[in-house]
């Protein structure tokens, strides 16, 4: 089976991410389009195993397999996560709504130290920019600043929202390279700060819950298994 057909015969869900989800869009952004697809149970029952990503057809779009899309999104992967809380939803079936239902069980307290992890490898390259061309990619300066304050948020609340609202314009002030550099670093920090002191006291449990998740999958491949009895190759 061409991975290509896998995307469009097989998605069970697909969103639109990036500046568009954020409500950080200008003219010029991209759309940036993310997937999940669900492999036919009797491909894996070949030597050769499906994909567990696909790029494209169109530009701009990555799509995962849905076993992949829950193994990353159980080790509360921000991309990830992320991609299960876009306001823009472009294509869902039953498959995809049960995996929305469960957005609530990949959510747990290890999200403080993946985000924080990512949040600090993106500084350490803006940071790099700075020392190199006097300031930093001010775009990926506004993402980052966006990313920890949705992680400080979902700490304190135990949901994920991706959407900035009012913090649109102090952003996109960022981006358009209108807010001192020095000026962004403090507010990097005390984001930072706000999101540890969050992390102390967050209603999110200790760990993701794996057990449902699981048996989702289980029950997802199983379906899948008597739906498609033997697939032959288009």
């Amino acid at each position: 089976m061409h991975h290509e057909s896998l995307v469009r015969d097989h998605t069970v869900y697909a969103c639109v991410m990036g500046s568009r989800a954020f409500g950080l869009a200008t003219e010029d952004s991209d759309t940036d389009r993310r997937g999940v697809f669900l492999a036919p149970t009797p491909l894996f029952w070949r030597f050769q195993k499906p994909p567990t990503h696909v790029e494209g057809p169109a530009p701009e779009q990555f799509s995962w397999e849905l076993e992949r899309f829950c193994e990353l999104a159980l080790r509360a992967n921000p991309n990830i996560l992320e991609c299960l809380h876009s306001p823009h939803v472009e294509h869902i079936d039953d498959t995809g709504r049960e995996l929305l239902a469960l957005r609530g069980a990949f959510l747990s307290r290890q999200v403080h130290e993946t985000f924080t992890r990512y949040a600090l490898s993106q500084r350490k390259k803006l940071e790099a920019d700075v020392r190199q061309h006097g300031a930093p990619r001010w775009k990926h300066a506004m993402h980052l600043l966006r990313l920890l304050a949705s992680a400080r948020d979902m700490l304190r609340t135990g949901t994920l929202t991706i959407d900035v609202g009012d913090g649109r314009e102090p952003l996109l002030a960022v981006r358009r390279g209108e807010v001192p550099w020095p000026e962004v670093e403090s507010w990097m920090t005390r984001l930072a700060t706000e999101t540890d002191a969050a992390a102390t006291r967050t209603p999110l449990p200790p760990e993701p819950d794996r057990a449902r998740v699981e048996d989702f999958l289980i029950r997802v491949r199983r379906a899948s298994a008597d739906r498609h009895p033997v697939v032959t190759d288009p």
